[in-house]
Protein backbone atom coordinates (compact mmCIF):
# COMPACT_ATOMS: atom_id res chain seq x y z
CA UNK A 1 0.00 0.00 0.00
CA UNK A 2 1.44 3.45 -0.87
CA UNK A 3 2.43 5.54 2.14
CA UNK A 4 -0.01 8.33 1.29
CA UNK A 5 -2.89 5.83 1.09
CA UNK A 6 -1.84 4.32 4.41
CA UNK A 7 -1.84 7.70 6.17
CA UNK A 8 -5.27 8.43 4.67
CA UNK A 9 -6.51 5.07 5.98
CA UNK A 10 -5.18 5.80 9.47
CA UNK A 11 -6.74 9.26 9.51
CA UNK A 12 -10.08 7.86 8.35
CA UNK A 13 -10.00 5.09 10.98
CA UNK A 14 -9.29 7.64 13.73
CA UNK A 15 -12.19 9.81 12.59
CA UNK A 16 -14.52 6.80 12.43
CA UNK A 17 -13.60 5.83 15.98
CA UNK A 18 -14.37 9.33 17.25
CA UNK A 19 -17.64 9.37 15.33
CA UNK A 20 -18.72 6.11 16.97
CA UNK A 21 -17.95 7.50 20.43
CA UNK A 22 -19.69 10.79 19.66
CA UNK A 23 -22.65 8.87 18.27
CA UNK A 24 -22.96 6.85 21.45
CA UNK A 25 -22.90 10.07 23.44
CA UNK A 26 -25.52 11.72 21.22
CA UNK A 27 -27.81 8.72 21.57
CA UNK A 28 -27.68 9.05 25.34
CA UNK A 29 -28.25 12.80 25.19
CA UNK A 30 -24.71 13.66 26.31
CA UNK A 31 -22.77 16.52 24.68
CA UNK A 32 -19.04 15.80 24.43
CA UNK A 33 -16.34 18.50 24.66
CA UNK A 34 -14.30 19.11 21.48
CA UNK A 35 -11.01 17.37 20.72
CA UNK A 36 -7.66 19.14 20.17
CA UNK A 37 -8.73 22.44 21.73
CA UNK A 38 -10.71 23.92 24.55
CA UNK A 39 -10.19 24.18 28.28
CA UNK A 40 -10.78 20.49 29.00
CA UNK A 41 -8.35 19.27 26.34
CA UNK A 42 -5.63 21.68 27.46
CA UNK A 43 -6.20 20.74 31.10
CA UNK A 44 -5.80 17.06 30.20
CA UNK A 45 -2.54 17.85 28.39
CA UNK A 46 -1.21 19.80 31.38
CA UNK A 47 -2.11 16.98 33.77
CA UNK A 48 -0.50 14.33 31.56
CA UNK A 49 2.67 16.41 31.20
CA UNK A 50 2.97 17.16 34.92
CA UNK A 51 2.46 13.47 35.70
CA UNK A 52 5.72 12.65 33.90
CA UNK A 53 7.66 14.04 36.87
CA UNK A 54 6.54 11.48 39.49
CA UNK A 55 6.47 8.68 36.89
CA UNK A 56 9.98 9.12 35.50
CA UNK A 57 11.75 11.49 37.90
CA UNK A 58 13.50 8.85 40.02
CA UNK A 59 14.32 6.33 37.30
CA UNK A 60 15.87 8.80 34.83
CA UNK A 61 18.18 10.07 37.58
CA UNK A 62 18.98 6.67 39.09
CA UNK A 63 22.60 7.01 38.00
CA UNK A 64 23.04 9.48 40.88
CA UNK A 65 21.70 6.90 43.33
CA UNK A 66 23.73 4.15 41.65
CA UNK A 67 26.89 6.08 42.48
CA UNK A 68 25.69 6.79 46.05
CA UNK A 69 24.70 3.18 46.80
CA UNK A 70 28.17 1.99 45.78
CA UNK A 71 29.97 4.61 47.90
CA UNK A 72 31.15 4.32 51.51
CA UNK A 73 28.21 6.45 52.69
CA UNK A 74 25.66 3.87 51.57
CA UNK A 75 23.85 1.83 54.26
CA UNK A 76 23.71 -1.05 51.77
CA UNK A 77 26.91 -2.86 50.89
CA UNK A 78 26.55 -4.54 47.53
CA UNK A 79 28.51 -4.86 44.27
CA UNK A 80 27.71 -2.36 41.49
CA UNK A 81 26.03 -5.06 39.43
CA UNK A 82 23.40 -5.69 42.09
CA UNK A 83 22.60 -1.98 42.37
CA UNK A 84 22.44 -1.70 38.57
CA UNK A 85 19.75 -4.39 38.61
CA UNK A 86 17.53 -2.01 40.60
CA UNK A 87 17.84 0.70 37.97
CA UNK A 88 17.22 -1.76 35.15
CA UNK A 89 14.10 -3.09 36.87
CA UNK A 90 12.70 0.41 37.39
CA UNK A 91 12.52 0.90 33.64
CA UNK A 92 12.16 -2.74 32.62
CA UNK A 93 9.21 -3.80 34.75
CA UNK A 94 7.23 -0.71 33.81
CA UNK A 95 7.83 -1.29 30.11
CA UNK A 96 7.01 -5.00 30.47
CA UNK A 97 3.64 -4.09 31.99
CA UNK A 98 2.57 -2.04 29.00
CA UNK A 99 1.30 -4.76 26.60
CA UNK A 100 -1.03 -6.22 29.23
CA UNK A 101 -1.99 -2.83 30.67
CA UNK A 102 -2.94 -1.34 27.29
CA UNK A 103 -5.04 -4.38 26.41
CA UNK A 104 -6.84 -4.55 29.76
CA UNK A 105 -7.64 -0.82 29.82
CA UNK A 106 -8.94 -1.01 26.25
CA UNK A 107 -11.31 -3.83 27.09
CA UNK A 108 -12.29 -2.63 30.57
CA UNK A 109 -12.29 1.21 30.53
CA UNK A 110 -14.03 1.35 33.92
CA UNK A 111 -10.73 0.28 35.51
CA UNK A 112 -8.96 3.47 34.41
CA UNK A 113 -10.01 5.68 37.36
CA UNK A 114 -8.65 3.07 39.78
CA UNK A 115 -5.24 2.73 38.14
CA UNK A 116 -3.99 6.18 39.10
CA UNK A 117 -4.78 6.12 42.85
CA UNK A 118 -3.56 2.53 43.15
CA UNK A 119 -0.35 3.37 41.30
CA UNK A 120 0.26 6.41 43.49
CA UNK A 121 -0.27 4.40 46.67
CA UNK A 122 2.18 1.71 45.55
CA UNK A 123 4.73 4.29 44.41
CA UNK A 124 4.71 6.31 47.64
CA UNK A 125 4.70 3.21 49.86
CA UNK A 126 7.59 1.57 48.01
CA UNK A 127 9.80 4.66 48.08
CA UNK A 128 9.12 5.19 51.79
CA UNK A 129 9.90 1.54 52.50
CA UNK A 130 13.13 1.71 50.49
CA UNK A 131 14.36 4.50 52.76
CA UNK A 132 14.61 1.98 55.60
CA UNK A 133 15.86 -1.18 53.85
CA UNK A 134 19.40 -2.33 54.59
CA UNK A 135 19.81 -5.15 52.08
CA UNK A 136 20.10 -5.19 48.31
CA UNK A 137 17.21 -7.68 48.17
CA UNK A 138 14.96 -5.19 49.92
CA UNK A 139 16.08 -2.49 47.52
CA UNK A 140 15.29 -4.66 44.50
CA UNK A 141 11.84 -5.48 45.92
CA UNK A 142 10.90 -1.88 46.81
CA UNK A 143 12.59 0.36 44.24
CA UNK A 144 13.02 -2.26 41.52
CA UNK A 145 9.72 -4.17 41.44
CA UNK A 146 7.02 -2.36 43.45
CA UNK A 147 8.01 1.18 42.49
CA UNK A 148 8.06 0.40 38.77
CA UNK A 149 4.68 -1.35 39.01
CA UNK A 150 3.20 1.73 40.66
CA UNK A 151 4.64 4.02 37.99
CA UNK A 152 3.29 1.71 35.29
CA UNK A 153 -0.21 1.96 36.75
CA UNK A 154 0.13 5.75 36.68
CA UNK A 155 1.43 5.88 33.11
CA UNK A 156 -0.82 3.42 31.26
CA UNK A 157 -4.17 5.27 31.58
CA UNK A 158 -2.53 8.57 30.61
CA UNK A 159 -1.96 7.38 27.05
CA UNK A 160 -5.60 6.35 26.83
CA UNK A 161 -6.76 9.79 27.95
CA UNK A 162 -4.42 11.46 25.44
CA UNK A 163 -5.92 9.34 22.65
CA UNK A 164 -9.41 10.54 23.58
CA UNK A 165 -8.65 14.23 23.92
CA UNK A 166 -6.42 14.66 20.86
CA UNK A 167 -6.91 13.55 17.28
CA UNK A 168 -5.57 15.92 14.61
CA UNK A 169 -2.97 17.31 17.04
CA UNK A 170 -2.13 14.00 18.72
CA UNK A 171 1.51 14.06 17.61
CA UNK A 172 2.02 17.54 19.04
CA UNK A 173 0.29 16.56 22.28
CA UNK A 174 2.50 13.51 22.75
CA UNK A 175 5.55 15.59 21.87
CA UNK A 176 4.72 18.03 24.65
CA UNK A 177 4.16 15.17 27.08
CA UNK A 178 7.52 13.52 26.26
CA UNK A 179 9.21 16.92 26.46
CA UNK A 180 7.97 17.02 30.05
CA UNK A 181 9.79 13.76 30.71
CA UNK A 182 13.00 15.15 29.18
CA UNK A 183 12.82 18.29 31.31
CA UNK A 184 12.46 16.06 34.36
CA UNK A 185 15.55 14.15 33.23
CA UNK A 186 17.52 17.38 33.01
CA UNK A 187 16.45 18.78 36.38
CA UNK A 188 16.24 15.81 38.74
CA UNK A 189 19.92 14.73 38.64
CA UNK A 190 20.89 18.10 40.11
CA UNK A 191 18.05 18.00 42.65
CA UNK A 192 18.86 14.50 43.87
CA UNK A 193 22.61 15.16 43.93
CA UNK A 194 22.09 18.26 46.07
CA UNK A 195 19.67 16.53 48.44
CA UNK A 196 21.95 13.51 48.91
CA UNK A 197 24.97 15.68 49.65
CA UNK A 198 23.10 17.89 52.10
CA UNK A 199 20.52 15.67 53.80
CA UNK A 200 21.51 12.07 53.09
CA UNK A 201 19.73 9.11 51.54
CA UNK A 202 16.73 8.60 53.83
CA UNK A 203 15.62 12.23 53.84
CA UNK A 204 16.01 12.39 50.06
CA UNK A 205 13.82 9.33 49.48
CA UNK A 206 11.12 10.46 51.91
CA UNK A 207 11.13 13.91 50.33
CA UNK A 208 10.68 12.38 46.89
CA UNK A 209 7.77 10.25 48.13
CA UNK A 210 6.05 13.37 49.48
CA UNK A 211 6.79 15.35 46.31
CA UNK A 212 5.40 12.53 44.15
CA UNK A 213 2.13 12.59 46.08
CA UNK A 214 1.88 16.38 45.90
CA UNK A 215 2.49 16.43 42.13
CA UNK A 216 0.22 13.48 41.33
CA UNK A 217 -2.88 14.19 43.43
CA UNK A 218 -3.96 17.30 41.44
CA UNK A 219 -3.57 15.41 38.15
CA UNK A 220 -5.77 12.58 39.44
CA UNK A 221 -8.34 15.14 40.53
CA UNK A 222 -8.55 17.10 37.27
CA UNK A 223 -7.73 14.43 34.65
CA UNK A 224 -10.92 12.90 33.29
CA UNK A 225 -11.99 10.98 30.19
CA UNK A 226 -13.53 12.86 27.30
CA UNK A 227 -16.19 10.17 26.84
CA UNK A 228 -18.00 9.11 30.04
CA UNK A 229 -16.93 5.62 31.00
CA UNK A 230 -20.46 4.22 31.00
CA UNK A 231 -20.72 5.13 27.30
CA UNK A 232 -17.50 3.43 26.29
CA UNK A 233 -18.15 0.01 24.85
CA UNK A 234 -15.48 -2.62 24.61
CA UNK A 235 -13.15 -2.21 21.68
CA UNK A 236 -13.57 -4.21 18.52
CA UNK A 237 -11.83 -7.56 18.20
CA UNK A 238 -8.07 -7.12 18.40
CA UNK A 239 -6.13 -8.38 15.40
CA UNK A 240 -3.00 -10.39 16.20
CA UNK A 241 -2.16 -11.17 12.60
CA UNK A 242 1.04 -9.12 12.80
CA UNK A 243 2.46 -11.68 15.25
CA UNK A 244 2.83 -14.00 12.27
CA UNK A 245 4.99 -11.47 10.45
CA UNK A 246 8.73 -12.09 10.56
CA UNK A 247 9.32 -8.35 10.16
CA UNK A 248 7.58 -7.64 13.49
CA UNK A 249 9.86 -10.03 15.36
CA UNK A 250 13.00 -8.74 13.65
CA UNK A 251 12.09 -5.21 14.74
CA UNK A 252 11.34 -6.46 18.24
CA UNK A 253 14.77 -8.13 18.43
CA UNK A 254 16.40 -4.82 17.48
CA UNK A 255 14.45 -2.98 20.19
CA UNK A 256 15.49 -5.51 22.84
CA UNK A 257 19.17 -5.32 21.84
CA UNK A 258 19.13 -1.51 21.77
CA UNK A 259 17.62 -1.32 25.26
CA UNK A 260 20.13 -3.90 26.51
CA UNK A 261 23.00 -1.56 25.67
CA UNK A 262 21.31 1.78 26.33
CA UNK A 263 20.73 1.01 30.00
CA UNK A 264 24.49 0.68 30.61
CA UNK A 265 25.83 4.23 30.07
CA UNK A 266 22.66 5.79 31.44
CA UNK A 267 23.11 3.82 34.68
CA UNK A 268 26.89 3.87 35.09
CA UNK A 269 27.84 7.31 33.79
CA UNK A 270 27.89 8.85 37.29
CA UNK A 271 30.03 5.99 38.65
CA UNK A 272 32.35 6.29 35.65
CA UNK A 273 32.79 10.01 36.33
CA UNK A 274 33.78 9.25 39.93
CA UNK A 275 36.22 6.48 39.03
CA UNK A 276 38.13 8.52 36.45
CA UNK A 277 38.41 11.50 38.83
CA UNK A 278 35.91 14.06 37.54
CA UNK A 279 34.53 16.64 39.97
CA UNK A 280 31.28 15.86 41.79
CA UNK A 281 29.27 18.44 39.81
CA UNK A 282 30.18 16.59 36.61
CA UNK A 283 28.01 13.58 37.48
CA UNK A 284 24.58 15.28 37.30
CA UNK A 285 25.76 17.34 34.33
CA UNK A 286 26.53 14.24 32.27
CA UNK A 287 23.20 12.63 33.12
CA UNK A 288 21.33 15.85 32.35
CA UNK A 289 23.09 16.05 28.97
CA UNK A 290 21.75 12.61 28.11
CA UNK A 291 18.21 13.86 28.69
CA UNK A 292 18.77 17.19 26.94
CA UNK A 293 20.16 15.67 23.76
CA UNK A 294 17.56 12.88 23.72
CA UNK A 295 14.84 15.56 23.55
CA UNK A 296 16.19 16.89 20.25
CA UNK A 297 17.07 13.39 19.05
CA UNK A 298 13.50 12.22 19.56
CA UNK A 299 12.17 15.18 17.54
CA UNK A 300 14.74 14.64 14.77
CA UNK A 301 14.20 10.89 14.41
CA UNK A 302 10.45 11.39 14.75
CA UNK A 303 10.43 13.79 11.79
CA UNK A 304 12.56 11.37 9.78
CA UNK A 305 10.12 8.57 10.61
CA UNK A 306 7.35 10.54 8.89
CA UNK A 307 9.46 10.92 5.74
CA UNK A 308 11.63 7.78 5.47
CA UNK A 309 11.02 4.06 5.79
CA UNK A 310 11.94 2.17 8.94
CA UNK A 311 15.14 0.69 7.49
CA UNK A 312 16.73 4.08 6.82
CA UNK A 313 15.67 5.67 10.11
CA UNK A 314 16.88 2.74 12.23
CA UNK A 315 20.24 2.68 10.42
CA UNK A 316 20.72 6.40 11.07
CA UNK A 317 20.03 5.86 14.77
CA UNK A 318 22.28 2.78 14.96
CA UNK A 319 25.29 4.36 13.23
CA UNK A 320 24.87 7.63 15.12
CA UNK A 321 24.76 5.69 18.42
CA UNK A 322 27.68 3.33 17.78
CA UNK A 323 30.18 5.90 16.49
CA UNK A 324 30.41 8.02 19.69
CA UNK A 325 30.72 4.89 21.84
CA UNK A 326 33.74 3.54 19.98
CA UNK A 327 35.38 6.85 19.04
CA UNK A 328 34.62 9.16 21.99
CA UNK A 329 33.90 7.11 25.11
CA UNK A 330 36.25 4.26 24.31
CA UNK A 331 39.26 6.16 22.99
CA UNK A 332 39.55 8.92 25.57
CA UNK A 333 38.96 9.71 29.23
CA UNK A 334 39.17 13.48 28.72
CA UNK A 335 36.09 15.26 30.04
CA UNK A 336 35.45 17.12 26.78
CA UNK A 337 35.25 13.84 24.87
CA UNK A 338 32.94 12.25 27.44
CA UNK A 339 30.65 15.30 27.32
CA UNK A 340 30.55 15.05 23.53
CA UNK A 341 29.79 11.33 23.86
CA UNK A 342 26.86 12.06 26.19
CA UNK A 343 25.44 14.60 23.73
CA UNK A 344 25.86 12.58 20.53
CA UNK A 345 24.95 9.18 21.98
CA UNK A 346 22.01 10.67 23.86
CA UNK A 347 20.80 12.30 20.64
CA UNK A 348 20.78 9.15 18.49
CA UNK A 349 20.24 6.41 21.11
CA UNK A 350 17.94 8.41 23.39
CA UNK A 351 15.67 9.18 20.46
CA UNK A 352 15.52 5.57 19.25
CA UNK A 353 11.94 5.07 20.44
CA UNK A 354 10.85 7.72 17.92
CA UNK A 355 11.73 5.22 15.17
CA UNK A 356 8.83 3.08 16.40
CA UNK A 357 6.42 5.22 14.37
CA UNK A 358 8.01 4.02 11.13
CA UNK A 359 8.13 0.43 12.45
CA UNK A 360 4.43 0.48 13.31
CA UNK A 361 3.61 1.96 9.92
CA UNK A 362 5.36 -0.90 8.11
CA UNK A 363 3.74 -3.53 10.34
CA UNK A 364 0.28 -2.03 9.78
CA UNK A 365 0.76 -2.08 6.02
CA UNK A 366 0.62 -5.87 6.22
CA UNK A 367 -2.09 -5.93 8.91
CA UNK A 368 -4.41 -2.93 8.61
CA UNK A 369 -6.55 -4.22 11.49
CA UNK A 370 -3.63 -4.09 13.94
CA UNK A 371 -4.45 -1.86 16.90
CA UNK A 372 -1.87 0.97 17.22
CA UNK A 373 -2.02 1.09 21.02
CA UNK A 374 -1.45 -2.67 21.26
CA UNK A 375 1.50 -2.43 18.86
CA UNK A 376 2.92 0.43 20.92
CA UNK A 377 2.50 -1.57 24.11
CA UNK A 378 4.23 -4.63 22.65
CA UNK A 379 7.17 -2.57 21.43
CA UNK A 380 7.45 -1.05 24.91
CA UNK A 381 7.40 -4.58 26.30
CA UNK A 382 10.38 -5.48 24.13
CA UNK A 383 12.23 -2.47 25.48
CA UNK A 384 11.43 -3.70 28.97
CA UNK A 385 12.99 -7.10 28.24
CA UNK A 386 16.19 -5.34 27.22
CA UNK A 387 16.24 -3.12 30.30
CA UNK A 388 15.69 -6.02 32.69
CA UNK A 389 18.42 -8.12 31.07
CA UNK A 390 20.78 -5.15 30.86
CA UNK A 391 21.11 -4.77 34.64
CA UNK A 392 22.70 -8.16 35.43
CA UNK A 393 24.69 -8.10 32.18
CA UNK A 394 26.26 -4.72 32.95
CA UNK A 395 27.15 -5.92 36.45
CA UNK A 396 28.82 -9.00 35.00
CA UNK A 397 30.77 -6.88 32.51
CA UNK A 398 31.99 -4.57 35.28
CA UNK A 399 33.24 -7.62 37.20
CA UNK A 400 35.32 -8.86 34.25
CA UNK A 401 39.03 -8.44 35.11
CA UNK A 402 40.23 -5.62 32.91
CA UNK A 403 43.62 -4.96 31.38
CA UNK A 404 44.06 -1.70 33.28
CA UNK A 405 46.84 0.57 32.05
CA UNK A 406 47.90 4.16 32.53
CA UNK A 407 46.64 5.10 29.08
CA UNK A 408 43.98 7.81 29.05
CA UNK A 409 41.36 5.77 27.19
CA UNK A 410 38.02 4.42 28.32
CA UNK A 411 38.88 0.92 27.12
CA UNK A 412 41.68 0.79 29.71
CA UNK A 413 39.30 1.25 32.65
CA UNK A 414 37.20 -1.46 34.28
CA UNK A 415 34.37 -0.16 32.10
CA UNK A 416 36.15 -1.32 28.94
CA UNK A 417 34.06 -4.50 28.39
CA UNK A 418 30.87 -2.53 29.01
CA UNK A 419 31.91 0.14 26.48
CA UNK A 420 32.49 -2.54 23.85
CA UNK A 421 29.12 -4.15 24.63
CA UNK A 422 27.35 -0.78 24.40
CA UNK A 423 28.84 -0.12 20.98
CA UNK A 424 28.04 -3.60 19.72
CA UNK A 425 24.41 -3.41 20.84
CA UNK A 426 24.11 0.00 19.19
CA UNK A 427 25.11 -1.58 15.87
CA UNK A 428 22.82 -4.58 16.35
CA UNK A 429 19.85 -2.32 17.09
CA UNK A 430 19.62 -2.28 13.29
CA UNK A 431 18.82 -6.00 13.35
CA UNK A 432 15.71 -5.58 11.16
CA UNK A 433 17.51 -3.54 8.45
CA UNK A 434 20.36 -6.06 8.43
CA UNK A 435 17.80 -8.84 8.03
CA UNK A 436 16.14 -7.00 5.15
CA UNK A 437 19.48 -6.40 3.45
CA UNK A 438 20.44 -10.06 3.85
CA UNK A 439 17.15 -11.07 2.20
CA UNK A 440 17.83 -8.70 -0.68
CA UNK A 441 21.39 -10.00 -1.04
CA UNK A 442 20.23 -13.64 -1.08
CA UNK A 443 17.58 -12.81 -3.67
CA UNK A 444 20.21 -11.14 -5.84
CA UNK A 445 22.49 -14.17 -5.55
CA UNK A 446 19.66 -16.53 -6.52
CA UNK A 447 18.67 -14.31 -9.45
CA UNK A 448 22.26 -14.16 -10.68
CA UNK A 449 22.55 -17.93 -10.32
CA UNK A 450 19.41 -18.46 -12.40
CA UNK A 451 20.76 -16.14 -15.11
CA UNK A 452 24.05 -18.08 -15.31
CA UNK A 453 22.18 -21.39 -15.41
CA UNK A 454 19.98 -20.16 -18.23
Amino acid sequence: MPQSDFHEHEHRRSIETLQILDGNAATSGTSLPPTDHGRDAYLALICCTVAQAPIWGYSVAFGIFQEYYTSDASPIKAPPGSIATVGALQMGVMYLMMPLAFMVLSWFPRLRPWCGPLGLAITVASICASAYVTTVGGLIATQGALYSMGCGLLFSPISKYMDEWFSAKKGLAYGIMWAGKSIVGMVMPFVFSGLLNRFGLRATLLSWAAASAIMTLPTLLFLKPRVPLHLQARNRRVSLGFLRQTSFWMMQVGIIIQALGYVMPSTYMASYATDVGYSSITKPILIAMFSLSSTFGALFLGMLSDRLNATKVILISAIGSAAPVFLLWGLSRHLANVIMFALVYGFFAGGFSSTWTSMMREIQRDDLAADPSLLFGLLMGGRGVGFVAGGPLSGALIAVPGLLTDEAIGYATRYGPMILCTGLTAILSAWAPFWNMSKTFKSSIRAASRVRTA
